[in-house]
């Protein structure tokens, strides 16, 4: 759903209605104040009272003929004095039977003040001036509400069709015609938004635009927090907004009121966005579809280490990406978790290259089979990988060690790592799986357990082979006595025709049921 939105008619500064053709026919000198022409003006207001600055909020434009100020230079300095401190925008004196020239006393105050002071030499019809500013305030304040609430309606009605968050950025990127960033409040990246190529220029400078995130807005970076109830738990920021500030300002706020709807109506924990930020990341890696140096500013900004550093790529079977996340918080390793696939999830650790990959990979992993009900995770780890650009195979070797052993590995005796010289004949049946050969000679060998009926023969068969041919272990892991086990192998020995005691037989169907799981996988 998009929505075309007309541009907000710029805001009026004083430079800028100094400008109009009506108030260039009275010759507007500016004799004060001249570096602070860009102030935005709020209102226009014709005030002759000496005491005006009570009655002004800040703003104003105030056109004057300063009829009760003449012959007394106090009063002058004062009206002046008292316009600064009710933080009007500029003060603008009509020259005529009061003051024929600039009086000094009010000058010399209002470039003390950095108050813009304007005389106009040429008799001026203030209504003329007010009616125009006014009419174009009031259009730019209606147009003003008119944006605020499309915005409201387009990205509500991407909440209410169930858009992703990517989904909402994207509009707000295209509304603001700048890189969207989300950020947690440690300034991490949670997601992005935006032409790719500023988006990225963004992220390659991202340390510092995080600093200048932190402090005040300038120069078009503009930011609305993120949170609810009292807390704060991130920050929106449009990233160098060419545009109007208060436009860019009501976009930013539009834009935080949808990210907190679109969080609170789907439920999404404090962790959610950073899960997706990782998966997001890992899984572009992983596929290839986005050059792996173009990726490299993501992780950075992600809150990955990257410089000098060796990456150890593992996948975990067996645990969630919610508890491998509070695992490697626990132990101290800096890293990215993301699920690469359902039961597949990916852990990207980052180390110093004088620190021992092996040793800090195995205790992860330890401290992962410590949680109570993890105790047979599956925890699969290629080599260190020193260049960024090598991580990607990482990866893929990873999951490919992972899911060899994936069916089988409580009947393995595994390490706590597993790698790919620990899954021999299971990798290289996985790599081949798809042969039609193969599979063909899978269902040959394995046709007579084959039925939706047959699968606890099938999973008996399935320990007994990977326990190498063990049937006390056998027994053990599928919690029956050994003659109920000696009837179930007979009776699987029966349905294949084969002899499990006879080495090449029992090679041949294992051969078989590695190839049928890989293929099921």
């Amino acid at each position: 759903m998009t929505t075309t939105l007309e541009p907000l008619e710029p805001a009026l500064s004083v430079r800028q209605v100094l400008n109009l053709e009506r108030v260039l026919a009275g010759e507007p000198e500016v004799v004060a104040g001249a570096g602070q022409l860009d102030r935005p003006v709020r209102w226009v207001h014709v005030a002759e009272a000496a005491d005006v600055g009570v009655m002004l909020s800040g703003g104003e434009m105030i056109l004057t003929t300063g009829v009760l100020l003449a012959g007394d230079e106090d009063k002058q300095a004062e009206y002046v004095r008292s316009l600064y401190r009710a933080e009007a925008a500029a003060v603008v004196l009509g020259l005529g039977r009061a003051f024929p020239t600039a009086p000094d006393a009010m000058r010399r105050v209002a470039e003390r003040c950095g108050l813009p002071m304007v005389v106009l030499h040429r008799p001026f019809p203030f209504a003329e001036l007010t009616e125009e500013v006014q009419s174009r305030l009031v259009r730019r304040k209606y147009a003003a509400v008119s944006l605020s609430e499309a915005v409201r309606t387009a990205l509500n009605g991407l909440i209410t069709a169930g858009a992703p968050l990517q989904g909402l950025l994207d509009e707000v990127a295209r509304y603001s015609g700048c890189p969207v960033v989300v950020t947690n409040l440690a300034h991490r990246v949670l997601a992005t938004a935006g032409e790719r190529s500023a988006v990225d220029d963004v992220l390659r400078d991202w340390e510092r635009i995080a600093r200048q995130a932190g402090g005040s807005e300038g120069d078009g970076w503009i930011r609305a927090e993120l949170g609810g109830r009292g807390e704060r738990w991130g920050r929106i920021l449009l990233c160098g907004h060419r545009g109007d500030t208060a436009v860019g300002r009501l976009l930013a706020d539009r834009a935080a009121e949808a990210l907190v709807l679109h969080r609170m109506l789907g439920g999404a924990s404090a962790g959610t966005w950073e899960e997706q930020s990782a998966q997001g990341l890992l899984t572009d890696l992983v596929s290839g579809v986005v050059p792996a140096r173009q990726l490299l500013p993501r992780a950075r900004a992600a809150g990955l280490p990257v410089n000098r550093r060796s990456f150890v790529p593992l996948v975990v079977r067996g645990a969630d990406p919610a508890r491998l996340d509070r695992v490697l918080r626990m132990v101290g390793l800096p890293g990215l978790v993301a699920e690469l696939a359902p039961g597949a999830t990916a852990v990207l650790l980052s180390l110093a290259r004088d620190q021992d990959a092996a040793a800090l990979a195995a205790h992860f992993a330890a401290r992962l089979r410590s949680e109570t009900d993890l105790g047979t995770a599956v925890v699969a780890a290629a080599d260190p990988r020193t260049a960024w650009d090598e991580v990607a195979a990482g990866l893929r070797e990873a999951r490919h060690v992972a899911d060899a052993v994936a069916d089988s590995a409580p009947a393995l005796d595994l390490p706590a790592v597993v790698r790919l010289r620990d899954v021999h004949l299971r990798g290289l049946i996985r790599l081949l799986r798809d042969h039609p050969h193969v599979q063909s000679f899978a269902e040959r060998e394995l046709d007579g357990l084959l039925s939706a009926t047959d699968q606890d023969l099938l999973g008996v068969l399935r320990t007994y082979l990977a326990t190498g041919r063990n049937k006390s272990r056998t027994a053990q892991l599928h919690h029956v006595s050994r003659p109920a086990l000696y009837r179930r192998l007979e009776a699987i020995q029966v349905r294949l025709g084969v002899d499990l005691d006879d080495f090449e037989q029992a090679a041949s169907v294992h051969i078989a049921l590695l190839a049928h799981d890989a293929q099921q996988r």
